[in-house]
Formats: structure tokens, sequence, C-alpha cells
């Protein structure tokens, strides 16, 4: 029986492995990049055009009984975005594809930023006012937009396999092996804690979803970020040469890492795709509950949030582990190490402890894994909100109590589990569910560039009148965006108001 149950498992291991490679395979990754240069050239470099009004609208706004304010929805997206990817993947990224890999992951963060905006403010046009709760996100306006309902439902039923069963476990497994690291506490032990505390919050909804992710988000990435700025203080003179290092690893202009260029490439995008997750179709989802009065508005702050997460939160992990050179660096093609500066440490959040540690001694460890837990938690409880709005969508019109209920209890338990399976199962079970996501929202948000960026004009027509833009899919023709025609109709209790 034993026999019989390895043979299962080690089948499934590679049936998971060929269809991330499929998925992850150069013409993915190509994709990806072309993508988000297509929209930043339509948009017009936005991302750059409109950098102070990301800022300024990030504050605006209020919540609703209906929806979230533009905060929070930013946090709850900044919950998904910032997780494991941040400080494992990040380091991944480095052990795999050298130096060259940081730029890669700045790069597919400003070009996947137009991305961002395109997928929000889509989620915004087509979002509908569903059990007295703001609902959007890709499988909306695929079905809404373009018109295919089979569509919208394969991409609700894949990031709901993602979120409640593929992806928890990345988060949980850090989480838990971080803590046993530090303090010796066992991953049995993490995931019953993990289960409580995520019961006490998912089972109050996304009001204490966006209520715990407003005040913990913030706290989480300015710690994180100030501890990166004291290892940097004390390695002030290597500046240059590790921006060098980085510049010239990602051209193949070094002796060392010439030859994994593609790999550098490689393991930049695939990570920063998955620590961002511009284009992945999940920030969309927070995006289509926040109470704005233009869909742009939305589109601009989540564009923002890309920025948060690689340009601080990542650059804080890579500069750590640069700055310090506590790091590996190994060919995937022959598994030889072409950089070998802390030998037996496997790529990974070790290395981001091994760095806080060179210049904090004592506290790499426990910091690293108190940073896991609150970025790897709210992670986990975005994922949940992502996974509801889906069943919400697919029980449309009929009772979906009971699916709710099924959908904690399995996240439940998909995050006890990760917290004890082995890391490696974890990583590609989530790049398998992040591959499928990304190959269905790319494909959606092309076909629906026309309606983006017409609100895109739109918005910044209004603004350049002096106006607070208001949106109005009628006088757009954007057909089937019920909630807008007529213009902004804003929440106040119970009471809807026209805002003309």
């Amino acid at each position: 029986m034993k026999e019989f149950l390895a043979t299962i498992q080690t089948n499934f291991e590679t049936f998971v492995g060929d269809a991330v490679a499929i998925l992850w395979s150069q013409p993915m990754i190509y994709f990806c990049l072309g993508v988000g240069l297509l929209f930043s050239i339509l948009t017009r470099f936005l991302q750059v055009r409109h950098f102070k009004e990301m800022i300024k609208l990030m504050m605006e706004g209020k919540s609703s009984k209906a929806g979230v304010s533009s905060f929070q929805a930013l946090a709850i997206a900044l919950s998904g975005r910032v997780g494991t990817g941040n400080i494992a993947g990040t380091a991944t990224a480095i052990g795999f594809g050298g130096p060259g890999a940081v730029f890669w992951m700045w790069m597919i963060a400003f070009i996947g930023a137009s991305s961002a905006f395109i997928e929000s403010a889509l989620a915004q046009v087509y979002k509908v006012k569903q059990d007295g709760e703001y609902r959007g996100g890709p499988a909306y306006y695929i079905e809404k937009g373009i018109g295919w309902k089979w569509y919208g439902i394969i991409f609700a039923v894949s990031a709901l396999a993602a979120m409640a069963l593929l992806m928890p476990g990345i988060q949980s497994n850090s989480i838990a092996a971080g803590l046993e690291n530090a303090f010796n506490v066992s991953p049995a032990v993490t995931g019953i804690f993990l289960v409580i505390i995520l019961a006490a919050i998912i089972f109050g909804g996304v009001k204490r979803i966006a209520n715990v992710a407003q005040y913990v988000v913030p706290f989480m990435a300015i710690g994180y970020v100030l501890v990166s700025l004291i290892i940097v203080a004390f390695h002030v003179p290597q500046i240059p040469e590790v921006l060098s290092l980085i510049f010239r690893s990602a051209f193949s202009f070094d002796s060392a890492f010439g030859g994994i260029v593609g790999s550098a490439i490689m393991w930049g995008v695939k990570r920063g795709i998955y620590s961002n997750e511009a284009g992945q179709g999940t920030g969309a989802h927070p995006a289509a509950a926040a109470e704005v009065s233009h869909p742009a508005k939305q589109g601009l702050v989540q564009a923002f949030s890309v920025y948060i997460d690689t340009w601080l939160v990542c650059t804080a992990t890579a500069f750590m582990i640069l700055f310090t050179g506590m790091y590996n660096v190994q060919n995937e093609a022959d598994g030889k190490f072409i950089v070998e500066n802390v030998p037996g440490v496997e790529a990974g959040t070790a290395f981001t402890q091994e760095a806080i540690e060179s210049v904090l001694p004592g506290f790499g460890s426990g910091f690293v894994a108190v940073s896991l837990f609150f970025f790897a938690f709210t992670t986990i409880m975005a994922y949940y909100y992502i996974a509801e709005t889906n069943i919400a969508y697919l029980m449309r019109g009929r009772n979906n109590r009971i699916p709710m209920f099924l959908l904690k209890i399995v996240l439940l338990g998909t995050t006890y589990y990760g917290a004890v399976k082995t890391a490696d199962l974890a990583w590609a079970l989530g790049d398998l569910g992040l591959g499928v996501m990304v190959w269905l929202n790319l494909i959606a948000i092309l076909i629906l560039a026309k309606p983006a960026l017409a609100v895109l004009k739109d918005y910044e027509e209004q603004k350049k009148a002096g106006l607070d833009p208001v949106f109005d899919s009628t006088k757009l023709g954007i057909k089937n965006a019920e909630y807008w025609e007529g213009g902004y109709k804003e929440s106040k209790g119970d009471q809807v108001e026209k805002v003309s």
C-alpha cells in the first residue's frame, strides 16, 4: 500500500512539474512582458504620467454599506500581493537567476502597472451589486464585457481552485518553516494557530478582512523596509557596485552571470508576477469592491500597489541579500554553483535570514519569521476574499450559504495541510495555479482593451476640464455596465444617490 501511495505521489508531482514547465515556458514569459509593454504604450505610460495622481487617489474616498474605501481596497489587494513571494520568492529568483533577476522583477512591475490599471478599471466598469455588496473581477468582466459566459466560468473555477486549494499552502508552509527555524515551533502547532485566527477573520466577511488589512499591511510593509534600510546603511560604499552588478547581470555583461541571462529573465518575470500579481486578475477582485465615482480612480490606485509590492518590499529583500552577499546562485542547466557564498543554505527565506543575521546577530531568524507570518497570513486572507467572489459569481441567483461555508472549511484545511507538507510541492502547486490564472486573464484583458482605454480617456478629459471625474457608461457606449448606466450612484446606507 505504501508503495502504491508513493507511486501516486510521484506521478502527481511529475504531472504538476510538467504542467508548470508548460505554463511558465519562454512563450509565457514573453507574452507577459509583451502584454504589459503593449498596455504601457496604449496608455502612454500612465504609470509615469499619473504617478502623483495615484498617490492622491489612494487616500481619497470613504467606504459605504456596499463597498470599501479606496485605501481599504488597496490594502486588500496588497494583502494578496505582499506575501511569501516578497521574501522567499525574491531570494529564489536570485538563487536561480542571479542578481540580474532583480532588474527583471523591477521591469515586470513597471510595465505590469499598466496591466494592473486595465484589469482593475474593467473590474469597476463591470461590477455588480450582489447580496448588498459590490462584486467584480475577471469572471464578471469576461462574461459582461466579452459575452463569453463559458470563459467566465472557466476563470472562476480556475481562480477558486488556485485560491482555495493550490496557493494557500505556499503561504502557510513558509510561515511554519520560518517559525520552526526561528523559535522551534512545530509546523502542526503553527497550522492549528493559523486556522483559528484565520477562521475568526474570514467568518466576519469582507468588512472584517478590509479592517484587518488596512492596519496590518502598512505596519508590516513599513517595518520590513526600515530594517532593509538599516542593512543598506551598514554597506553604503557598496551601493554603486551592487546596482552595477544587478544591471550587468540582467544583460549578460557580467562574466560570472552572463551564461544565465535567460534564467535571470525567466525567474525575474515569474517571481515578479507571483509577487505583484499584475495581470493575474487577483487585484481586480478587491478593486471592484471600492466605492469610487469613476473606474479609473481605482485602476490608478491598483497600479500604484504594484510599485509598493515590488519596488519597495521586493527590493528591500533583494538589497538585504545582495549588499551582505548572503546568497548562492545555481545554474539549473547543470546544477553547478556559479556563486556559493553560503554553502549548504537553500535558496529562499534562509538567504534573507542570513543577510539580517550578518548585520544584526540574533535578530534575523526571528524578524524574518515574524515578517513572513504577517506577509503570508494577510495573503491567505486575500485569497479567501478572491475565492469568495468567484463563488458568488458561480452561484448568482441561488442560495450560496452552503458553498460559502464549504469554501471556508476547504481553505482552512489547505492552510493547515500546507503548513505540514514539503515546500517544493507547495511552490509547484502555487506556480500551477498562478500560471492558469495569468493565461486566462491576460487573454481577456487584451480583448477588453478598448473599453478600458475609453475609461482612461474619459477620466483624463474630465480632469483636464477641472472636474472630479464621474463615470457614465451610457455616454461612452459601454454595454452591460448596468451599475454605471445613467451615471455614478453613490451608496449611502440603504439609499442610492445619483451623482451627475
